[in-house]
């Protein structure tokens, strides 16, 4: 009697303790307490293992999550229970409690039979634990060495701990279930803060960007073809000189889709340097590199369902080619630093003002992205080639402009129309725009003046053009006093970007003297 009394309280001690180590335990400490508590269990019934089972969400399959055996024996491992032990199983999923002293002479049935000879067990106690009214584990201890008695007080006992432990796996896949939808909000919420900040961003360029105005034979059969493509999903490819309206042909394209009621994301490809430009594209994890403090969306994460326009493209560094390759064929890409795959569905207009065959041919450029890019190329038309369109751009600039400016135009002079008309632009649009720019914030009255480039136009038609380009961009360079960035720069004047501008230099063979140049008022 004796004896009883103090593995009464003993085993009262051991529920008390465990319940205490349990109160307030985080999730990732409650497998190890687990296995802790089966060890605890097996010395103080002085069974040979214990064993506990995870029922699925469904409650059909039982698996045994975490076991613990003194030796020589093992502790029971996967697969379900269902695969080793049939008949035990399906009395378990039932609720029914599994209470065995002599196995397998009480086994009830053959098939019973056969699971206590393939579990080599001699006695087993097995009891189901509901949480909120589901079954979710079953705490089973078992003698492997002898036969021995379980008594009503140790199945009460293995129940009590039995529920110990499911209410913590119970929290513990709550909690998990949790932090997985905590974590798809916050995702979710991430990319839609990053959304609206790049919508905010795009706003007030897109704001201030004319509709496609023109209405030469050459502008029209472009804007046919950007309708005929438009509905599709196809890639586009839009060849054509700097400042030509690439970009605003991407938009019309997308505004024109299914995908209009989604967002038009643009990656200009020459902005960003190579060592960034992945990231960009794909985003990065949290300390992938340097200064990855934070995990981060990439333009085709927020492209999703969208269409991302990639800007200058011939200029993509060789290396993320093939990434950007997959993408177009299984839309499929990893973030830097990550191995989880992600599946995107993005349309892409590509841009550039390069050619890519020569690229190709010169190895800078993959033949097969070039291939995949240029499902539909499009070439936009320069300036010069749609010379009758000038007339209703400056009149759209000067409305347009003027009105932001605070001018109000009423008359352009016939030889300044003419002058603007003859001119080449080797900026297209983006410099005649700059021009009248200019012009409208010099003007006193209501007539229009515009001193460039009538000097220019004026030359003898039978000068080369690229003679005439090379003598326009060395008066601007000697204005500017060869400043490509910054305040005032010749690039800004131009209409183009510095990096399209170094390359005209290069290819014009203009090179900064080793003097400045003196400038003659």
């Amino acid at each position: 009697m004796e004896d009883k009394r103090e593995a009464e309280s003993a085993f009262e001690f051991f529920v008390a303790e465990l319940s205490t180590r349990f109160t307030g335990l985080s999730s990732d400490q409650i497998d190890v307490e687990i296995e802790r508590a089966l060890q605890e269990l097996v010395e103080t019934l002085g069974t040979d293992r214990a064993t506990l089972f995870e029922f699925s969400d469904d409650s059909a399959s039982l698996r045994p999550i975490r076991s613990w055996a003194r030796a020589p024996f093992e502790p029971e491992t996967p697969p379900a229970m269902r695969a080793n032990y049939p008949w035990s199983h399906g009395q378990l999923v039932r609720g029914q409690i599994l209470r065995f002293e002599r196995l397998p002479d009480e086994a009830p049935g053959e098939e019973a039979r056969a699971d206590a000879i393939r579990s080599g067990i001699k006695s087993v106690l097995t009891i189901p634990i509901a949480v909120g009214g589901r079954f979710v584990c079953a705490l089973s201890t078992a003698s492997l060495g002898s036969f021995r008695m379980w008594s009503d007080a140790t199945e009460s006992r293995v129940r009590t701990i039995g529920q110990i432990l499911a209410t913590a796996i119970h929290r513990q896949r709550t909690e998990a279930v949790l932090s997985a939808q905590i974590a798809e909000i916050r995702r979710l919420q991430a990319s839609l803060e990053a959304e609206n900040a790049y919508l905010r961003a795009e706003v007030a360029p897109a704001a201030d960007f004319e509709g496609i105005v023109g209405q030469s034979p050459a502008i029209r059969t472009a804007l046919a073809r950007a309708s005929q493509v438009a509905p599709l999903n196809t890639t586009v490819l839009l060849l054509g000189q700097t400042g030509t309206g690439k970009e605003l042909l991407a938009r019309a394209i997308h505004e024109l889709s299914p995908r209009r009621d989604h967002i038009l994301v643009k990656v200009n490809c020459a902005a960003l340097p190579p060592t960034l430009i992945e990231s960009e594209l794909f985003g990065h994890e949290k300390g992938a590199f340097t200064g990855a403090t934070a995990t981060r969306s990439g333009r085709f994460e927020l492209a999703h369902q969208g269409t991302l326009f990639l800007d200058e493209i011939g200029e993509l560094p060789l290396d993320l080619q093939p990434k950007l390759l997959r993408v177009l064929q299984d839309g499929q890409f990893e973030r830097v630093g990550g191995t989880r795959t992600y599946q995107v569905d993005a349309r892409v207009i590509a841009a550039t003002n390069r050619d890519l065959l020569r690229a190709i041919a010169e190895s800078r450029f993959r033949e097969d992205l070039y291939y995949r890019l240029a499902v539909f190329p499009m070439v936009l038309p320069a300036l010069r080639e749609r010379r009758e369109d000038i007339p209703l751009l400056v009149w759209s600039i000067v409305e347009r402009r003027g009105r932001e400016l605070g001018r109000k135009i009423e008359r352009v002079p016939r030889r300044v129309m003419d002058a603007l008309v003859s001119y080449d632009w080797p900026g297209n649009v983006r410099e005649l725009e700059n021009v009248i720019e200019r012009a409208l914030i010099l003007a006193t009255g209501s007539t229009l003046h515009v001193e460039e480039p009538i000097a220019v136009a004026a030359r003898p038609a039978s000068e080369r053009l690229d003679a005439i380009e090379r003598q326009h961009i060395l008066r601007v360079l000697d204005r500017c006093g060869w400043r490509i960035h910054g305040q005032g720069n010749a690039a800004a004047l131009l209409g183009l970007r510095p990096s399209t501008l170094r390359s005209r230099m290069q290819k014009l063979g203009i090179r900064r003297p080793a003097r400045p140049p003196q400038r003659h008022g």
